[in-house]
């Protein structure tokens, strides 16, 4: 299994969190701009995280991280657990405690909820040598001074892929907004184009590439094999917890978290009947006959171009995605 691949199942359910395009509210002052975290409370929500998330991976039991966890990460990071909680109800005879080191805290001023920032690591999840070396990029977020810091999208980048981002005057990364017209592409239209583009290869916003052009190649053979053919639905998911979030980079763009979410419906030829994986089994309604129909949540990180520039608008840097839900018939 691909390094991706293997983060994506060891984080396999995400919840992501919301940013409105009215985001800010007006009552007990929160429409002044202020940074979304102190350095101690952001270094506290990565060690709340790194502790519930070890608790959960060695016992397999999404109750004990469902609390650090919420959108796009939240939703891949619950279903996860709650399968392997079936199919191996034990607890997970290989857990190894994640380490995150050599981190980096990007916090934005800004005015309203949600707040959030960015954290970029290194993880013990890799091998650090040349090319195989990888920093995590998490977003945590709060709606509330009530609410837990919750982590709400990851993203494994090379050390290369990781942008500059932009600061103020005073050291505070820059917030993007939803409705940003300082980008090629507003944040909020990322996961409406991506579906329309998976869907139709329209607009094409998007860099060719393994997460897009690759793709949609891949499901076109898919869709062709002998004996069981593959349909997907796409659709845009980004509202409340799966709304998109961004910071500004120093090349007048932005670094951006969205996601989505889609249906994949595998129907056998008569005779025969769709493999089922004890994960998925697990995740599963009904029985499986002739087709397998399973929901996945996707979360991407992408970078966006500033308005104007030349090249592609949004170039795909990373993309997990995990099983939620399945159903048979």
């Amino acid at each position: 299994m691909s390094r991706l691949g293997r983060a994506a199942a060891g984080l396999a359910a995400v919840t992501v969190l919301s940013l409105t395009a009215g985001g800010c509210v007006t009552v007990h002052g929160e429409l002044e701009v202020v940074p979304s975290a102190t350095r101690a409370e952001a270094e506290q929500a990565l060690r709340d995280f790194t502790d519930a998330y070890n608790a959960a991976d060695k016992a397999y039991d999404p109750s004990l991280d469902a609390g650090r966890v919420t959108g796009a990460l939240g939703a891949i990071n619950q279903a996860g657990l709650k399968a392997r909680s079936i199919s191996a109800p034990g607890g997970n005879p290989r857990h190894r405690p994640l380490e995150l080191s050599d981190t980096t805290y990007h916090i934005p001023r800004k005015a309203g909820w949600p707040r959030y920032f960015v954290v970029d690591a290194d993880s013990n999840r890799d091998v650090d040598s040349g090319d195989r070396d990888s920093r995590w990029l998490m977003v945590f977020v709060k709606n509330s001074n009530k609410q837990l810091w919750e982590a709400a999208y990851l993203a494994i980048l090379s050390p290369a892929e990781v942008p500059k981002f932009r600061t103020d005057q005073e050291g505070w990364a820059v917030p993007v907004a939803p409705d940003s017209g300082g980008t090629a592409v507003a944040p909020r239209d990322l996961s409406e184009d991506y579906a329309s583009y998976l869907r139709t290869g329209k607009p094409q916003h998007f860099a060719d590439g393994a997460h897009t052009s690759g793709w949609r190649q891949v499901r076109e053979q898919n869709g062709r094999r002998a004996g069981l053919s593959t349909q997907y639905v796409d659709q845009a998911l980004d509202t409340g917890d799966f709304a998109p979030l961004g910071l500004a980079t120093e090349d007048g763009g932005a670094l951006v978290f969205f996601a989505l979410r889609y249906f994949d419906r595998q129907t056998a030829a008569q005779g025969y009947r769709p493999k089922v994986s004890q994960d998925v089994k697990a995740l599963m309604t009904g029985e499986v006959r002739s087709t397998l129909t399973k929901e996945w949540i996707s979360s991407q990180a992408v970078a966006v171009a500033p308005k104007g520039a030349a090249g592609p608008p949004v170039r795909i840097l990373s993309r997990l995605q995990g099983v939620t839900a399945a159903r048979g018939s």
